[in-house]
């Protein structure tokens, strides 16, 4: 495991000096984390929702048995059927306390999804301050870019301008020396 441990030790490293010397990937980087973030936090709302919807469904489904039940209570107690009263009060009351229970599960989930849209809230803030800065960085890095360009392309008509010039002198000296040789050629054939 050691050697597993180092190497990927050594791979964060190099990575994080790159991200280091390239911020502007950096940045992408976070940016591509925060969507992720968002999107992860978007399905567990939509999922939370859907628990608080069934939980609604199963705790107005327990309010109909819970008023099912009670409606046998006095029934039963109308009737004087005080056998069937105990037993329609214990299963009246072990509704109320399953409703109760459901009631508070049903808050829970509202707590969650409430934190949740919360949480959405403050990486939408965070992913449009990255947004913001990689725009920026990436502002700052194409007028590096361009102004790159333009001193090359200021060396390169520089240059281009010096060749045309030592091309122009070039020529004068051959001419001169071509010149030069002939007189000199003249002047050994008058000897």
């Amino acid at each position: 495991m050691g050697l597993f441990d180092d190497l990927n030790r050594f791979l964060e490293n190099r990575l994080e000096e790159f991200l280091r010397n390239n911020p502007h990937l950096e940045l992408e980087a976070l940016l591509e984390q925060l969507r992720g973030q968002e999107q992860d936090t978007l399905r567990l709302i939509a999922d939370l929702q859907l628990q608080e919807k069934r939980s609604q469904d199963e705790i107005l489904s327990t309010a109909q048995e819970i008023q099912k039940w009670h409606i046998r209570v006095e029934k039963a107690k109308a009737s004087n059927r005080q056998d069937l009263v105990a037993a329609a009060q214990e299963r009246e009351a072990a509704l109320l306390r399953e409703g109760n229970q459901r009631w508070g599960q049903m808050q829970g989930l509202k707590e969650r999804i409430a934190q949740s849209k919360e949480l959405l809230r403050k990486i939408q803030v965070r992913r449009q301050e990255v947004q913001v800065k990689a725009t920026e960085a990436q502002s700052v890095r194409a007028k590096a870019q361009t102004q790159q360009r333009i001193e090359t392309n200021g060396w390169s008509n520089q240059t281009s301008n010096s060749n045309t010039n030592f091309d122009d002198l070039e020529e004068k000296f051959r001419r001169w020396e071509t010149q030069d040789e002939l007189e000199q050629m003249k002047r050994n054939i008058g000897k």
